[in-house]
């Protein structure tokens, strides 16, 4: 059953401002195929997304009621948009299922906020590390729906917030208020499948690390990781130890900066043509219980994207 709630008037919009915090509209038309489509797509989102008093989806029909979406500053179908508090905060315009998945991370970004109670503007501006001369980050080439970790602590949060974009919440004050990490399980091993959308050059990997100071030792930053290249899906643990690794890496206390991230230099010559990545945390630092990663940040050279449609933000020319 669809959880988006189908707006016909400014009324009923304000009724769900009231009950949610973050807002996510699909504004669609019948006439148009690619609408169509896209609206499928929002709402396998709308399903899995959705959270009571934190974030509701709504779907306008444009072609019944245009004068409630240019409202908003909607002027064709299909577009989205995302609220915050009743106001919009972003809404883009697109024809491909590609970006409007990418738009999930937008919504994901103020959900964060939102909990760190920062604005999401100036979130998304954090960076852990500087980026290499002469590369950039290409995080936004992963695809996110398709990633995967091995034995995750269910209390923490899921592996898509390792690839947000906003600053993590526990360096406001040292304190986490949002569940934006994720941390191993049953002990300090952690295995993380990475596919990209099109083939990369590899050049560096940027893990931020974050245990809180009321962990007591329990949780550690990783230490011992294997590295591993172009497999079609993850591994298990037992394949992980058994395999020969891409590049082993090893992390000591100065390899991390002040705001808890490594830079881990990739031996490029074996990265150049990467569509997946697995990052095998064998061994956290001393004897902790569990391993935590706050972020992953991918550097290097982005490949050709396959054609799928393009995204505009809405008022740019056409």
């Amino acid at each position: 059953m669809s959880k988006a709630i189908s707006i016909s008037s400014t009324e009923q919009l304000n009724s769900v401002f009231r009950s949610a915090s973050i807002v996510v509209a699909n504004v669609f038309s019948t006439s148009s195929e690619s609408s169509e489509t896209l609206s499928s797509i929002f709402e396998s989102f709308s399903n899995s997304l959705s959270e009571p008093g934190k974030i509701s989806f709504v779907k306008i029909d444009f072609d019944k009621n245009g004068d409630l979406a240019r409202g908003h500053g909607v002027t064709k179908a299909p577009s989205f948009i995302i609220f915050r508090n009743g106001k919009v905060r972003d809404k883009v315009q697109s024809t491909n299922p590609v970006e409007l998945q990418k738009f999930v991370g937008k919504i994901a970004q103020e959900s964060v906020a939102l909990e760190a109670g920062m604005d999401s503007d100036a979130a998304s501006e954090w960076r852990g590390a500087n980026v290499p001369r002469g590369y950039t980050d290409i995080t936004d080439q992963v695809e996110i729906r398709d990633c995967e970790v091995l034995n995750a602590d269910d209390e923490a949060g899921t592996v898509r917030t390792l690839f947000e974009f906003s600053k993590p919440s526990a360096l406001n004050n040292g304190k986490s208020t949002a569940k934006d990490w994720v941390q191993s399980g049953s002990d300090d091993q952690l295995l993380l499948f990475i596919p990209f959308q099109a083939t990369v050059k590899l050049h560096t990997i940027q893990l931020t690390s974050l245990p809180s100071s009321d962990d007591e030792g329990d949780v550690s930053r990783p230490h011992v990781l294997h590295i591993f290249t172009n497999r079609p899906q993850n591994m298990d643990f037992a394949e992980a130890d058994d395999s020969e690794p891409t590049q082993v890496v090893n992390l000591g206390p100065s390899d991390w900066n002040e705001e808890g991230t490594a830079n881990i230099t990739l031996r490029f010559v074996k990265f150049q043509k990467t569509s997946t990545v697995i990052i095998y945390v064998q061994q956290g630092d001393g004897e902790a219980d569990a391993v935590r990663l706050d972020r992953v940040r991918l550097i290097g050279e982005a490949g050709a994207k396959r054609e799928m449609g393009n995204l505009q933000k809405i008022g740019d020319d056409e």
